[in-house]
């Protein structure tokens, strides 16, 4: 009788089919901080809103409230105090301007007063929405900041060239020392503030355009 030997093989495990990975499906949620336009203000344009808004406050208080907040005024001391020598460098703060019923100085404050409500309505909605504003509020905001923007560098370059064209009648008097330091410098910081931030507004405006310019064009 011959005996079978029966081996045993191990037996081989199930090969496992690969599955297809599940489709990514995109946000069309156009308020999402994903792939959607977002803009997150640059440090910049923060830093530089921080250190001018209260100045431009300042100012236009200064400005709409004279003769009350000039020299003698009962609104003068002490927070118009330091307008009594600038109003001497610069004689459209000064008795000069406002005896001659110059409008050019109420108007440059007008002006500033709506700058200035405008970067706050932009600074609320950008504090509301985290600092990365996204979805139509935001922008709304991205446009009224960026209008803003545009305004105060128009306004400024229209302050420099009304010197220019008009004989630096109300800063010619000044020696050079005094005009660097006290009306061109202070001046100049807010042609630089206000470029800087259409610069970083205005990149955002349109990479948002572009993105929403591609994005229609694969839709149709």
């Amino acid at each position: 009788m011959v005996s079978t030997r029966s081996s045993s093989r191990p037996e081989t495990p199930p090969v496992a089919t690969p599955q297809p990975p599940p489709t990514a499906s995109r946000s069309t949620n156009k308020g999402a901080r994903g792939d959607a336009w977002h803009y997150t203000p640059s440090r910049f344009t923060l830093l530089w809103l921080a250190i001018s808004l209260p100045l431009v406050i300042w100012d236009t208080i200064y400005i709409l409230g004279r003769p009350h907040t000039m020299e003698g005024g009962w609104l003068h001391w002490p927070l118009f105090v330091p307008y009594e020598l600038y109003g001497e460098i610069d004689h459209v703060y000064g008795w000069k301007a406002f005896n001659a019923h110059s409008g050019f100085s109420a108007a440059q404050g007008l002006l500033n007063a709506v700058e200035t409500a405008m970067y706050l309505v932009f600074l609320r909605t950008a504090y509301s929405q985290g600092w990365t504003v996204a979805g139509r509020e935001g922008a709304k905001a991205l446009t009224i900041g960026f209008s803003a923007a545009v305004m105060t560098l128009s306004k400024t370059a229209l302050y420099w060239a009304n010197e220019y064209y008009g004989g630096f009648d109300n800063i010619g008097h000044n020696t050079p020392v005094d005009l660097f330091f006290l009306w061109i410098i202070p001046n100049g910081a807010w042609l630089v503030g206000s470029t800087g931030m259409i610069l970083d507004m205005g990149s955002s405006i349109i990479g948002g355009l572009t993105f929403a310019s591609a994005g229609r064009s694969k839709t149709e």
